[in-house]
């Protein structure tokens, strides 16, 4: 049979609804802080609290010191009694040995119990915030505990309280306590006296949750819900989409006899729900969202001053079902599409179109070309100012009229378009690529200005550029953003120019400069016979060469490309350091090119020797691999041309 700690824990746990492991390590905490409260042990000491499940006992483990005579029972062990736990114990170590005090089963009783009802309500206030941030977005089920001015608090699992604020009810519910009350969980966060758990029935993602717990084809993914706007306790509007062929998406959240609807509609206190088809076609969907008013035409402007426009013309009889009470429709409508819904009757909307006609110079064209169609609207329109009645086909005629001279803006809206992509595209491309993955915080602008710059939706430095580029003006107009600003913005953009030009310098020059130099093959010019002569005489092997004996040659070798001294005819100075043949052709160049030296001997002051020049010349060394020869030539300057030998 079991003892009383066992049930007692087996009954906190059934209580709390905690895992057996944290309970237990909030008991070895509390009978720690009741070991140290009872012997008055520092904090420092390290202790340690081991609770035997099965009965209940509680052993305290605690750090002492080694030593040969116990003075401190609380920090100090002899040493034979620590031998018994660790053999390898010496004087001055560390050891852990067990210290329960005799009548701790009563101490821990009395001084624990505080402790341990701490622990286990911190843990369970954790599990609750765990719980309940994975509930986020989801629909709970509760009971109405109290209600006051702020709101209502409900009681949910887990022993949590949720809070429902009064802008988070439906206008003109009412609850008393003890009440039954499904709500939303919009947010769970930790608080100073445990989590707090927000709920709201108003919330539109309150609605999507019932809608997939009434209709399986959207809880199953047969059909999504695209968009929803709501006015709580008013009206709401539900766009959906089949993701299926065949299916009818209305239909299916409508159900029979709209028995899936109504349940939603109970639920939500007789709130009106239209159920609309989603459509891909954006004129399409804006006249379906202004439903059930009937629509004559949907025209779009993406590049009004308002924002994206969409002007709605409808029958005169059904202008104010299209607006609805308070512009209520009106409002929905543009809040499902995300669209600025301008909504217009058909006289209306033809006196305007009458007057773009003679006002824009892009219209003017029409004047000439559709003039009697345009003298027949004058005169409609005339007729309807007087109150008589127009027929059906009259009405029609109209509404052509103004949906060709809409088309036709469309049209030269289309062209416009294309220019200022092109030329945004061009700005674009002036911007370095890698500025677009720099991120305006890395920028170096002072902090101020990239939190602003990033609230206003401009993430990159590259961004930041082409918007400048643009229009200026735009960064200037935004809060936060003043002349000072601005100058610091203007250093970003210079530097940035002036790295980019540094840039595109260097690629340049990278492409101009050669890779490798390569000599230059030339074709030889044919020589006079005297330096043939001298060609060929050179060109013989050393041995057969006539000897020179005042001349002596240094072997050396020549590296392809270096200057190469050679002897000079007769009349001029011997250079010296000349390599032989031998070498020549040991190397094989194509072409060696010496270039034009000049050099000072200073003679002796005393002999009143005069300063020297030696004459400058140029040589040319080539292979000829069909003679197997190596020719030579010598340019000599002459005043101011060149002569060949």
């Amino acid at each position: 049979m079991k003892n009383e700690f066992t049930l007692a824990f087996n009954e906190v746990l059934e209580e709390k609804q905690l895992p057996k492991d944290v309970i237990m390590h909030a008991l070895e905490s509390a009978m720690v802080s009741a070991y140290r409260r009872a012997v008055n042990a520092s904090n420092a000491q390290h202790v340690e609290a081991k609770i035997e499940p099965e009965s209940g006992k509680v052993i305290i483990f605690a750090e002492k010191e080694v030593v040969e005579q116990v003075q401190d029972e609380r920090t100090e062990v002899a040493i034979q009694d620590a031998l018994k736990v660790n053999p390898t114990a010496e004087l001055g170590t560390m050891v852990v040995v067990e210290t329960t005090p005799r009548d701790f089963g009563r101490v821990a009783a009395q001084t624990a119990r505080q402790v341990i009802q701490q622990r286990i309500r911190e843990a369970e206030r954790q599990a609750q915030l765990v719980y309940y941030e994975k509930q986020q977005g989801e629909i709970v089920n509760g009971v109405v505990q109290a209600i006051n001015q702020q709101g209502v608090t409900v009681g949910l699992d887990m022993k949590a309280e949720g809070i429902m604020m009064r802008k988070e009810m439906i206008p003109g519910e009412r609850f008393r306590v003890h009440d039954r009350v499904r709500a939303l969980v919009y947010e769970a966060k930790d608080g100073s006296r445990g989590p707090q758990i927000y709920l709201s029935r108003a919330h539109r993602n309150f609605l999507r949750r019932l809608l997939e717990n009434e209709v399986p084809e959207i809880y199953h993914g047969v059909v999504e819900i695209r968009s929803i706007a709501r006015e709580p306790g008013e009206r709401a509007k539900v766009a959906v989409a089949a993701t299926q062929p065949g299916i009818d998406p209305v239909g299916a959240c409508v159900g029979i006899r709209g028995v899936r609807i109504q349940a939603i509609v109970r639920e939500l206190h007789d709130e009106k729900i239209d159920v609309i088809e989603w459509n891909p076609d954006t004129a399409l969907y804006i006249a379906k969202a202004i439903s059930p008013a009937r629509v004559s035409g949907v025209y779009l402007n993406e590049r009004a001053n308002g924002g994206k426009t969409a002007t709605v013309v409808v029958p005169e009889d059904q202008l104010s079902l299209a607006i609805g009470r308070d512009g209520q429709n009106a409002r929905l409508a543009a809040k499902l599409t995300g669209w600025r819904i301008d909504i217009k009757s058909l006289p209306e909307a033809v006196s305007d179109t009458l007057g773009r006609v003679r006002s824009e110079p892009a219209l003017a064209n029409l004047l000439t070309q559709d003039a009697d169609l345009i003298q027949r609207v004058e005169a409609l329109i005339a007729k309807k100012a007087e109150g008589r009645l127009l027929t059906q086909e009259e009405y029609d005629s109209l509404a052509q009229f103004v949906d060709r001279v809409e088309r036709r803006t469309a049209s030269q809206r289309q062209a416009e378009k294309k220019v200022e992509d092109a030329h945004l595209l061009e700005v674009k491309a002036s911007i370095p690529a890698d500025k677009f993955n720099l991120s305006i915080l890395d920028s170096g602008l002072p902090d101020h200005i990239c939190f602003t710059l990033q609230e206003a939706g401009y993430m990159t430095v590259g961004d930041l550029a082409l918007q400048l580029k643009l229009n200026e003006d735009t960064i200037l107009a935004l809060q936060g953003i003043g002349p000072k600003a601005m100058l610091e913005i203007h250093k970003l953009m210079e530097s940035m120019e002036a790295e980019a030009q540094a840039s595109q310098a260097e690629a340049v020059l990278a492409e101009v400069a050669p890779t490798a130099v390569e000599p230059e093959v030339t074709t030889p010019a044919p020589a006079a016979p005297e330096e043939q002569a001298l060609v060929e005489a050179e060109a013989l092997p050393v041995e057969e060469q006539p000897a020179q004996p005042e001349a002596e040659v240094e072997k050396a070798e020549v590296p392809v490309g270096a200057e190469v001294e050679v002897a000079a005819p007769a009349g001029e100075t011997e250079e010296e350091g000349q390599p032989s043949l031998d070498e020549i052709f040991a190397l094989k160049p194509e072409i060696l090119e010496t270039g034009e030296t000049e050099e000072e001997e200073e003679g002796d002051d005393k002999k009143g020797k005069k300063k020297g020049k030696k004459k400058n010349k140029h040589v040319q060394i080539e292979y000829d691999p069909d003679r197997d020869v190596v020719i030579v030539r010598k340019k000599h300057k002459r005043g101011a041309d060149w002569e060949e030998w």
